[in-house]
């Protein structure tokens, strides 16, 4: 089923021709809307380099209840992706999860290198803490969730939050995250020439993110793997897949989250490819690992 897909649907993220043509090539790329019952509310925060850009997501339904909050940050090599493109995916955590969930934007490298979007979401996860209760939802019921660059923003929210004493995040879940930045772990060569994402161009929107970067001794907002002290996070559960470049990446982490003492649970979906959570309406075996993961961070938030 998942071959019949990209046959159908032959997409590459690549940084060919710059950044504009990878967001045009990103943005158009056929999307089945899903989960009309889901009610958006698009605001605008002040952000740290100008107005920021959220949306609201919590099923009709549940008009007047107080449920947990999922904070969602997109991925797309730091360069590309927006609120539109990631609506569905939104969507489906709201669902999955039952809560309310805020997606957030964030300037784009490269134009935005590191560290503008990672400013942008802990100014966004901020002030989405502190208005929980005008967004109906639970404050002490806070989860940060996040896919490929998304997921490495997400583990750096997280970093930032226990280092600030809040807000308190009760979960992380991690889709395919960019964590380590070690090209030297097995996935990276095993699955270079990958559907959807390669090798090539993996290092290719890294190097758009991190600019003129010294590199010799980077932070651990940028590769949150190098953080010095991993313990006191929030549990996590990290999704790879197996014909992932990051594969090897998101494991990893959980590794050095688990030694650190932080409950990390790892789900690879060994039959699937970089991005799946966008097949997971098309593709039995996405949808069943997207569940499973939406599953984890449901029962976290009502734990």
């Amino acid at each position: 089923m998942l071959q019949k897909v990209l046959e159908a649907v032959p997409f590459q993220l690549t940084t060919e021709g710059g950044p504009e043509a990878a967001r045009r090539r990103f943005a158009e790329l056929p999307r089945v809307p899903v989960h009309p019952e889901v009610r958006s509310e698009d605001r605008t925060i002040d952000g740290p380099g100008g107005p920021l850009p959220l949306r609201v997501y919590r099923r009709a339904a549940d008009a007047g209840a107080v449920l947990p909050l999922v904070i969602y940050i997109h991925g797309g090599g730091w360069s590309v992706g927006d609120l539109d493109s990631y609506d569905g995916v939104a969507r489906r955590h709201a669902v999955g999860a039952h809560a309310v969930v805020v997606s957030l934007s964030y300037r784009l490298a490269p134009e935005h290198p590191f560290p503008a979007a990672v400013d942008d979401v802990w100014a966004a996860t901020q002030w989405v803490a502190e208005h929980a209760a005008e967004l109906g939802a639970d404050p002490a019921r806070i989860a940060v969730a996040g896919d490929s660059a998304g997921g490495n923003l997400a583990a750096v929210v997280t970093q930032l939050a226990r280092d600030a004493g809040g807000p308190a995040l009760r979960f992380q879940l991690l889709w395919y995250p960019t964590t380590t930045f070690d090209l030297s772990l097995p996935s990276f060569t095993e699955n270079a020439d990958a559907p959807i994402l390669s090798t090539k161009a993996a290092s290719g929107y890294s190097r758009w993110y991190i600019g003129d970067l010294d590199m010799k001794n980077p932070p651990a907002t940028l590769i949150p793997a190098r953080a010095a002290d991993l313990s006191g996070l929030p549990p996590a559960y990290i999704a790879v897949a197996g014909h992932d470049p990051l594969r090897d990446d998101g494991i990893r982490y959980a590794e050095l989250l688990s030694a650190a003492g932080v409950p990390a649970e790892v789900h690879v979906a060994e039959t699937l490819v970089h991005a799946f959570l966008e097949f997971a309406g098309a593709v039995p075996a996405a949808a069943e690992a997207t569940d499973r993961g939406l599953r984890a961070l449901r029962a976290a938030l009502e734990s």
